[in-house]
């Protein structure tokens, strides 16, 4: 279990101080696919960093299986990082060494004969499907390929946490998509908590089943990704969840009734058009979507309500009494809310 407690994190720079992380708190049980999302210079990076003591925090405390990183020394640390390994954008791959040879490097690195680091690093050509590439060089692998060896290299040292720092991001969907499932896999055969930092949220959509939405170093909301997908109740995670609404929202003049209606599920019935005839009030869609997380499927409606504030109450009232509906209102245009 990886625990983060009020953690913080200030940089000193020529233009003063700057708060990258702002009182953290996270849980992280085993086994987990956890998702860190967050726009750019929200602190996704910085807080990965703490996460295995490549940054020190300046305040707070980062736990494993209950013992404080924050307390141990050098050599200690050493320790640790075999536990928790990472995979990067980059890849970060030597590439004056075979494949086979950038997997076999942590295993040399802590004293394991020659032997059997070459039969580990051989197996683990197998698990990420690459049995033929032990003789080759990055340099002639395709992207998604140089992340799997990079994933291989990652397992050497048979951790409990892999961190993925943007993992996905310089590759194309289709390579994403078989990196995530192979990802997956390793999740559930070998039960490696996997942490994955990234802002994409089509990729936590995909493998994780919790995540946390990181905005200016603080996380704003955390919790089960189909609790978060079927009620965004930040403006942040709104945004990232449906990027359509935001821009929907510049169509229509400030001070208009606007609800965003949420659905958990499929919704089959004519919501619109019954609200039009059993209570009078002719919605405007200003913008639509809908998202498949795991077998549910969850959706959004934007809606201008004509009228008086009754007629708002009015709409309000109809849509919060279907089943498996989340109605929040817009009260303002600049994202002040108030949740029904």
């Amino acid at each position: 279990m990886i625990e983060l407690r009020n953690l913080s994190k200030l940089f000193t720079t020529t233009d003063g101080p700057v708060d990258a992380l702002r009182h953290i708190n996270l849980t992280i049980n085993n086994g987990d696919i956890y998702g860190i999302i967050g726009m750019s210079g929200a602190g996704k990076s910085t807080l990965v960093r703490c996460i295995n003591m490549l940054e020190r925090p300046t305040e707070g405390t980062v736990l494993m299986d209950g013992v404080d990183l924050g307390t141990l020394n050098k050599k200690e640390i050493q320790k640790i990082r075999r536990r928790i390994t990472m995979i990067f954008q980059s890849f970060n791959l030597l590439m004056q060494r075979t494949c086979l040879e950038n997997i076999m490097l942590p295993l040399k690195l802590a004293h394991v004969p020659a032997a059997q680091a070459r039969a580990r690093a051989m197996e683990l050509l197998e698990t990420v499907d690459l049995p033929n590439k032990a003789n080759a060089y990055p340099a002639q692998l395709s992207g998604g390929q140089q992340q799997r060896i990079a994933i291989a290299r990652a397992l050497a040292t048979e951790p409990e946490v892999l961190l993925c720092d943007e993992a996905t991001s310089a590759l194309d969907p289709k390579t994403t998509h078989s990196i995530l499932e192979l990802i997956r896999e390793i999740n559930r055969k070998m039960n490696i908590t996997v942490i994955v930092i990234t802002h994409q949220m089509s990729v936590v959509q995909e493998i994780c089943n919790r995540v946390a939405i990181l905005e200016n170093g603080a996380v704003v909301e955390e919790g089960e990704v189909s609790e978060v997908f079927s009620n965004p109740r930040s403006n942040a995670t709104r945004s990232l969840i449906y990027p359509e609404m935001a821009e929907g929202m510049m169509l229509f003049d400030k001070g208009g009734q606007r609800l965003r209606v949420i659905f958990n599920g499929a919704v089959t019935e004519p919501l619109i058009a019954r609200m039009a005839m059993e209570c009078g009030i002719a919605a405007s869609i200003i913008g639509a979507s809908t998202r498949s997380v795991g077998d549910r499927a969850y959706g959004y409606m934007l809606l201008d309500i004509p009228g008086s504030p009754e007629d708002l109450a009015k709409a309000i009232s109809f849509l919060s009494n279907v089943p498996d509906v989340t109605v929040q209102v817009e009260a303002e245009y600049s994202g002040e809310e108030a949740e029904k």
